[in-house]
């Protein structure tokens, strides 16, 4: 086991998580059944991303098997507790997962990768998976407070109604609705919502799941999403190669999605590559990239387990926090 494997395994180099790096982390799910296709894994993969038979069966497939356990475990805390308090409780809730990360550094491949993985375990075989992008203003609300430059920072959410959407989760509400959102208009799609029937997990994707509770007004600490989560995920990569992700992905966009005349973001479609460079290094330095300095980044120490990529989008190594 190498260096990186072995940290806070135990002995001199105190840590309150352990790291393992990616042949170790393979390891563990060696005797495992890979249950998706190699035309399952190419539907699942985000624009650009580094995603293969290999990837999923070395990373994603241990992931969904520790999670699977933590389910588990949690089924046997619940049975105890309703033992221990000598009467029949409600149902027991969602097991629920929070997933953060940048733009561009490949969460929600992540997040639809574990949605099916998870799912193909018996126990638990009805996995939701939501973003937080639905609860984000709508663009004319957004124009309104003058808040579309800083599009995906926390005040451009509607905080309230998504502290809401987990709180009735977390509550065991039979039905529970999320609002849609299209990344063509790129704003919430009027009257539609995704309906969710009392799902085994529910995975909560977006930028800043992971933030603790705001101060309210008069002073007193408030509830934020995370104090609802059983198991919290960052997606991690160095800043600059997030940068160049963006970037790359910009230009794929502009080949593709931003070509179609419905999208918002058409009037990109017809810049030359270099002027696309331009636009999409303005956009990161002025938007994506202070936002994740400033409200991302400072969420992964908040995390259970992180995911850290190297440069060609392959995962490196996996911290885990300690029980």
């Amino acid at each position: 086991m190498s260096t990186r494997a072995a940290r806070g395994a135990g002995g001199g180099d105190l840590t309150p998580y352990v790291e393992l790096d990616r042949d170790a982390w393979a390891e563990l799910g060696a005797h495992f059944q890979q249950p998706l296709t190699a035309d399952e894994i190419t539907r699942l993969r985000g624009l650009g991303e580094h995603l293969d038979l290999d990837e999923v069966r070395q990373v994603y497939l241990p992931l969904s098997k520790l999670l699977s356990l933590r389910v588990e475990a949690a089924r046997r805390l619940y049975r105890t507790q309703e033992e221990f308090l000598h009467q029949p409780q409600p149902p027991r809730t969602p097991f629920v997962i929070g997933l953060a990360g940048s733009v561009a550094v490949g969460k929600s491949t992540t997040a639809r990768v574990l949605q099916h993985l998870l799912a193909h375990w018996p126990e638990h075989p009805n996995v939701a998976l939501v973003t937080t992008d639905g609860f984000l203003r709508p663009t004319a609300e957004l124009e309104r407070r003058g808040l579309m430059a800083r599009k995906g920072f926390p005040d451009s959410y509607d905080r309230r109604a998504l502290l809401k959407f987990v709180v009735d989760i977390k509550s065991g509400k039979d039905h529970v609705e999320a609002p849609v959102y299209s990344h063509l208009t790129y704003d919430r799609v009027p009257g539609q919502t995704v309906v969710l029937h009392r799902p085994d997990i529910v995975i909560l994707e977006g930028l800043n799941v992971l933030q603790p509770a705001r101060v309210t007004d008069d002073g007193r600490p408030g509830l934020g999403l995370s104090d609802f989560f059983d198991f919290g995920i960052y997606v991690d990569a160095a800043t600059s190669d997030i940068r160049s992700w963006y970037v790359d992905r910009f230009q794929r966009l502009r080949e593709t999605a931003f070509a179609d005349p419905a999208s918002y973001f058409r009037r990109y479609a017809d810049l030359s590559p270099d002027e696309a460079t331009t636009t999409a290094l303005e956009i990161w330095d002025t938007t994506n990239g202070p936002n994740l300095e400033q409200n991302i980044l400072p969420t992964r120490s908040r995390a259970t387990l992180v995911l850290r990529k190297a440069r060609d989008h392959s995962v490196q190594y996996v911290r885990l926090r300690k029980l």
